[in-house]
C-alpha cells in the first residue's frame, strides 16, 4: 500500500491546472501542426530544384534494394515503423538497425514465418472471439429469437432480460477479485459490467486494439485494419453482431495478403456483407413468385401466404393479438421481395472499379441481377452462406459490356472476378493503398507504378504492397510524416511508444470511440476517412492530448506505463532532460524547432514542476511532459 501512494504522490497534479494546461497547449500545438504540415508531391513530373535533399548514401547491407537517398537511417527506420507498423516499441529502432530494414520488411510481407503465440496466448481470455456465428447466437440469443422460442409477450421478455442481465453483472462483479490498483480495479468493473450481446463486439475490438499493440506480424495486422475498412461492415445493423466475429476472422484475415479476387469473392459470400447491404433478401421478382407458388402446392394451402413459418415463428395461441399481427406482417414481408441493388452497387462504386470508372444505372441493376439467390441460410440459427437457384434471375446479364450466362452461383461469382479485374480497380485499389501508406494525395508516377503491378499479377496484394514499398515516391521526403494518425493508429502507437502492460483494454476502445473512430460502428459502407482533414481540429486534438496525458501519467485503467524504464532516473529532477529524453524515446530525437521551443517554454510552469511558484522543484512531472511530447504534432504524424 505505501509503494501504491509513493506512485500516486510522484504522479499527483491538479486537474484544473492540468487541464487548463493541456487546453492551452492544444492551441498552440494546433498551430504548430498546420505550419508543420509536409507537402505531398502529387504531378507526375515534378522538376528538381536547388530546394530538393540532397541525396543521402546508406549501407547497402542496411538497406538492400530499398530505393531510399533522401532519408536518414534512423528516419527510414521510424519511417518504416509508422507506416508498415503501428510505430515503435522501445528498442524496436535498434533492433532494425541491427537487422536490417530491408530484411525486417521481407519478415513482414512474407510473416508465416513469424511467431505470435504471445498474442494467442493474450487474445486466448476472449472467448468470442474464436466462437462461430452460430455459437454466439446460442450463447447470446437475439431478442426476438427468445420471443418466439419461450412464447413471451414483448414485454415479458424485456422485463425477463432486464432481469438476467443485472444477474449477470452482479454474479460477475462478486467474482472480482481486488488486485490492489486502483486503475486495474476500475477497468475490471467496467469489463464486467458489459455483458449480454454487447459483450460481442467489445471483445472483438479489444482483441483489435491489442492485435495492434503486441503483434510480431505488424503489417498483416495494419493490412487487416485497411482491409476491414474497405469492405466496411456496420456492427450496429440488426444480425451484424452476431455475424462480425466470424467476417474479421475467417474472410478479412486470412486474405489480407492474398490475392484482391479471393477476397473480393469471400467478402461477397460472407453473411455479414450479405446482411448489411441487403444482398442476402435479393431476389428475382419473377423467379420469387413462381417459387412461392410451388410451395403452396406443395403445402396445399396450410398456411397463409403458401409459406412454411420456420420452427418456432408461426404465432402461438397465447399471443397478444398485437403481436400475432406484427408477426402476421413480417411473414407477409418476407413474401413481398424483389431485386435489390445496395450491394450491386457498393461492390461497383466503393469495392472495385470506382465512381468514376462509367458504369450505369443499368449496369448496377444487372450486377444486381447476376447475385440473386446469394442468400444466408436461417439468419438467426444457422447464419452460412447459401445460394437458392429458384430466387436466382435466369437468362443472360450484362454488366459493363460482358455478358454472364452461366447460370446459377457462377454468373455472380464470373461477374465478381471481371470486376477484380478490371483495370479500373487495379488503379483503384492502388489509389487507396498509396493514400493510406504514403499521402492523402498520392504520386500520380507511384500509382501508375502499382497499377502496372496488379495487372501483371492479377492484383496479389503481397507484390502490390513489395511495388510500393521499393518504389522512391514511398521514401521520399514529401512522404515523411505525410500521414495523420487515425485515432485507432493513435492508440495503438501510443501503448507502443510506452511500452504499456495492457490488461484490460476496454478503456483503450472507449478513448478510440471518444476520438471519432468507434471500432465497427461506421455507419456507411465506404468506412472512415483515411485523410487528414477528417482528423485535424482544435477539439480533436485536445481530445488526442487528453488521451496521451492520461496514458503517459499512468492514469489509463487497465494499463500499467512505467516511464522511469524508458526515461531514466535523472529526468526525474531535470525538466529539460526531461524533455530531450521523451523526445528521444518517443520520436528519436526528432522534433522541429517550432514544436520544441513551444514545449519548452512552458518547462517552468508549475504543472511541470509539481510545485507553488515560490517553492523549489520538488519532482519534475515527467508523465506532463511526456503526455506533451506523444500529444505533439510529429507523434499525431506517421
Amino acid at each position: 500500500m505505501n509503494q501504491l501512494k509513493l506512485r500516486a504522490s510522484a504522479r499527483r497534479i491538479d486537474a484544473v491546472g492540468a487541464a487548463f494546461l493541456a487546453a492551452a497547449m492544444a492551441g498552440m500545438l494546433a498551430s504548430v501542426f498546420v505550419l508543420s504540415a509536409p507537402a505531398a508531391t502529387t504531378g507526375k513530373n515534378k522538376k528538381k530544384t536547388a530546394a530538393d535533399p540532397a541525396t543521402i548514401s546508406l549501407d547497402k547491407k542496411f538497406k538492400g534494394d530499398l530505393p531510399i537517398t533522401q532519408l536518414t537511417e534512423d528516419q527510414a527506420i521510424l519511417h518504416a515503423l509508422n507506416r508498415l507498423a503501428y510505430g515503435p516499441r522501445p528498442g524496436d529502432v535498434e533492433t532494425i538497425r541491427q537487422m536490417g530494414l530491408a530484411k525486417w520488411i521481407d519478415q513482414q510481407l512474407h510473416s508465416d514465418s513469424i511467431d505470435d503465440s504471445a498474442l494467442d496466448t493474450r487474445l486466448s481470455s476472449y472467448k468470442t472471439i474464436s466462437k462461430s456465428s452460430e455459437e454466439l447466437l446460442a450463447e447470446y440469443a437475439p431478442p426476438g429469437r427468445e420471443l418466439r422460442k419461450e412464447g413471451l409477450s414483448k414485454d415479458q421478455l424485456l422485463t425477463q432480460r432486464k432481469e438476467q442481465h443485472q444477474q449477470e453483472i452482479a454474479k460477475a462483479m462478486a467474482d472480482l477479485q481486488p488486485t490492489g490498483d486502483p486503475n486495474l480495479d476500475r477497468a475490471n468493473q467496467q469489463l464486467a459490467r458489459l455483458q449480454g450481446p454487447g459483450r460481442i463486439i467489445a471483445e472483438l475490438s479489444m482483441a483489435k486494439v491489442e492485435r495492434a499493440i503486441y503483434s510480431q506480424r505488424q503489417l498483416e495486422a495494419v493490412m487487416e485494419d485497411f482491409w476491414f475498412n474497405h469492405f466496411n461492415v456496420f456492427a450496429g445493423k440488426g444480425d451484424d453482431r452476431w455475424l462480425l466475429t466470424s467476417y474479421v476472422r475467417d474472410t478479412i484475415r486470412p486474405h489480407t495478403m492474398g490475392k484482391f479476387q479471393d477476397l473480393l469473392v469471400a467478402t461477397a459470400k460472407s453473411p455479414a456483407m450479405l446482411f448489411y447491404l441487403d444482398n442476402w433478401m435479393s431476389v428475382d421478382p419473377q423467379a420469387f413468385q413462381q417459387a412461392m407458388a410451388s410451395r403452396r402446392l406443395r403445402y396445399q394451402g396450410m398456411f397463409q401466404d403458401g409459406m412454411a413459418p420456420a420452427s418456432g415463428t408461426f404465432p402461438s395461441p397465447g399471443m397478444d393479438p398485437q403481436e400475432q399481427q406484427t408477426r402476421m406482417q413480417q411473414i407477409r414481408a418476407r413474401m413481398d421481395r424483389g431485386l435489390n441493388e445496395n450491394y450491386g452497387r457498393e461492390v461497383m462504386e466503393l469495392h472495385t472499379v470506382g465512381v468514376d470508372a462509367g458504369y450505369t444505372q443499368q449496369d448496377v441493376i444487372e450486377m444486381a441481377k447476376c447475385l440473386t439467390g446469394w442468400t444466408i441460410r436461417q439468419p438467426r440459427q444457422e447464419p452460412e452462406f447459401d445460394f437458392k437457384p429458384e430466387f436466382h434471375s435466369p437468362g443472360k446479364k450484362v454488366v459493363m459490356g460482358r455478358t454472364f450466362d452461366y447460370g446459377g452461383m457462377k454468373d455472380g461469382e464470373e461477374a465478381l472476378k471481371m470486376l477484380a479485374n478490371d483495370p479500373h480497380t487495379a488503379r483503384f485499389i492502388s489509389t487507396e493503398l498509396a493514400r493510406h501508406f504514403v499521402s492523402d494525395n498520392p504520386p500520380a508516377s507511384l500509382i501508375d507504378r502499382m497499377t502496372q503491378n496488379y495487372e501483371s499479377t492479377g492484383g496479389d496484394v503481397r507484390s502490390l504492397l513489395h511495388a510500393m514499398i521499393y518504389s522512391p515516391e514511398f521514401w521520399s521526403k514529401e512522404a515523411y510524416r505525410a500521414k495523420v494518425k487515425t485515432p485507432f493508429e493513435l492508440v495503438a502507437s501510443t501503448a507502443r511508444a510506452l511500452d504499456g502492460n495492457v490488461e484490460v483494454s476496454l478503456p483503450l476502445v472507449q478513448w478510440i470511440s471518444r476520438m471519432g473512430e468507434p471500432l465497427y460502428l461506421c455507419q456507411p459502407p465506404n468506412g472512415y476517412s483515411d485523410k487528414a482533414e477528417t482528423w485535424v481540429n482544435a477539439g480533436a486534438l485536445l481530445n488526442r492530448l487528453n488521451f496521451a496525458l492520461s496514458m503517459a501519467e499512468d492514469h489509463m485503467p487497465g494499463v500499467d506505463v512505467k516511464l522511469g524504464t524508458i526515461l531514466g532516473q535523472e529526468a526525474s529532477s531535470d525538466p529539460s532532460m526531461a524533455l530531450n529524453q521523451a523526445i528521444n524515446a518517443f520520436l528519436d530525437g526528432q522534433m522541429s524547432q517550432g514544436t520544441r521551443d513551444t514545449l519548452e517554454a512552458k518547462l517552468s510552469d508549475p504543472e511541470i514542476l509539481q510545485a507553488k511558484l515560490d517553492d523549489p522543484v520538488k519532482h519534475v512531472n515527467e508523465g506532463l511532459i511526456s503526455g506533451l511530447v506523444l500529444g505533439s504534432p510529429e507523434f499525431q504524424r506517421r
